[in-house]
């Protein structure tokens, strides 16, 4: 799924990230918190994601706000984790600058374990819960169908159909 962020600033950012979980709770993905997008929802917990087939002809777009899940959540998840992921989540500082790949094969050498791997403390899940859902499903013509779900402040899905 495509995730959007923005600075406090509103400068947009946007990146393919995996959907891990989807449950009434919200949508949940993993990261490093200290990465771009970590310190972009750190400041600004406001995001949207995109999930697009193509052939299907559809999309479906959710608005939200982003949380940490509980550690105990990311350990857990975390230890399902392959080990050279486990290992590479201790190596990379993602989105800092690298000086080479060298430097990242090295930073992945000294990072080895005996064991399991703990999980680092700056890497672990997010929850995007939803407050606006959107559904789009492509026509010839070009006037598409359009949905928006989205909550009230009671608590009740509002629902309606937009122009394409």
């Amino acid at each position: 799924m495509a995730l959007a962020t923005a600075t406090p600033g509103g400068a947009p950012s946007v990146r393919m990230v995996l959907l891990k979980d989807s449950a009434e709770r919200g949508l949940v993905f993993y990261s490093h918190y200290t990465s771009r997008k970590g310190r972009e929802l750190a400041a600004n917990p406001l995001a949207a994601l995109l999930f697009h087939w193509s052939p299907l002809g559809r999309q479906v777009r959710v608005e939200g706000r982003v949380e940490h899940l509980p550690a105990e959540e990311s350990d857990a998840y975390f230890a399902t984790r392959p080990r050279d992921a486990q290992v590479g989540a201790h190596a990379s500082r993602q989105s800092e600058s690298l000086i080479s790949r060298e430097h990242l094969e090295l930073r992945l050498a000294e990072a080895e374990f005996e064991g399991p791997v703990p999980r680092p403390r700056t890497w672990g899940g997010f929850l995007l819960v939803p407050t606006a859902w959107e559904f789009w499903q492509h026509r010839a013509s070009r006037l598409h169908d359009r949905f928006r779900y989205e909550l009230d402040p009671p608590g009740a899905w509002r629902i309606e159909r937009l122009f394409p």
